[in-house]
C-alpha cells in the first residue's frame, strides 16, 4: 500500500508541500523498483492519494487552522492538493493501470478515515500490508497505528517512505512503528520475505500436476 506518493508531495515543479528534491527522487525511485517486483508475485498494490474540495475542508481541522500561514511545514496545508490540480496525480511510473487500486480521496493522516480503503483490502483478502509513501512521521505512521488497531500485520520498508520535515522525524517515527506497531524492514528485506512467502505458498508436486495454480501472496 502506497500513501501520497502524489505529485503534491513529489514533484519539484507543482508541488504544495515538498521534500527536498533529491529525497523525493530517491523515494520515487525506490517504491518504482519495490512495485515492480510486488507485483510479479501476484501482490495486490493499492495507491492512497490526498485530495480536497476546498481549503474549507483542510482548516476544519483546529491544528491546521491554527498554524496555517507559519513557518512550519504543516503551515502550507491550505491549497495543497485540491481538486483538479497536478499535485493530486500519482507520480510517473508507480501506477499499473491493469492492476492496481487506487483509493481517493484521504482527507486526514489516517488512510482509513471516511475512505473505502478498507473494504478494498478486504476485497483482496489482505492481511499483511507492506506500506510505502510519504510522511513518515504523519501519514505513514498514523495509518500503520490504525492498521495495527485493525489487526493487520504491518511491515513499513524503511527506504520507501520519507518525510518533508526531515531525517530526525523519519527516523522516530520508525522507531516507533518497530517499537509497538510493526515491522521495519529495508525494501530488500522486505522483498526477501515476500519471496519467501511466494515459495511457501507454491503447491504441493501432485498439486501441480493436476494444475492447481498457487494462490496469491497477500
Amino acid at each position: 500500500m502506497t500513501i501520497d506518493l502524489h505529485r503534491g508531495h513529489l514533484d519539484p515543479a507543482v508541488a504544495t508541500l515538498p521534500l527536498p528534491a533529491e529525497r523525493a527522487a530517491a523515494v520515487v525511485a525506490a517504491n518504482r523498483a519495490f512495485l515492480q517486483r510486488v507485483r510479479g508475485h501476484g501482490v495486490p498494490v493499492v495507491h492512497v492519494i490526498t485530495e480536497y474540495r476546498d481549503d474549507d475542508e483542510i482548516l476544519s481541522n483546529p491544528f491546521w487552522r491554527a498554524i496555517a500561514g507559519s513557518a512550519s511545514t504543516r503551515g502550507r496545508q491550505a491549497g495543497h492538493n485540491l481538486e483538479g490540480t497536478p499535485g493530486t496525480a500519482l507520480m510517473p511510473g508507480l501506477l499499473d493501470a491493469a492492476t492496481d487500486r487506487i483509493v481517493r480521496p484521504k482527507k486526514r493522516y489516517d488512510a482509513f478515515l471516511a475512505t473505502d480503503l478498507a473494504f478494498v483490502l478486504d476485497t483482496v483478502g489482505a492481511n499483511l500490508l507492506f506500506l510505502t509513501g510519504v510522511n513518515t512521521n504523519s501519514c505513514v505512521l498514523t495509518t500503520t497505528i490504525v492498521a495495527s488497531t485493525r489487526d493487520y500485520a504491518c511491515v513499513v520498508v524503511s527506504d520507501c517512505v520519507d518525510t518533508m520535515d526531515g531525517p530526525a522525524f523519519h527516523d522516530a517515527a520508525l522507531d516507533l512503528i518497530q517499537g509497538a506497531f510493526g515491522w521495519v524492514m529495508s525494501s530488500t528485506d522486505a522483498l526477501m520475505a515476500i519471496d519467501r512467502l511466494a515459495r511457501a505458498a507454491l503447491p504441493s508436486p501432485a498439486a501441480a500436476e493436476r494444475g492447481q495454480k498457487p494462490p496469491r501472496v497477500r
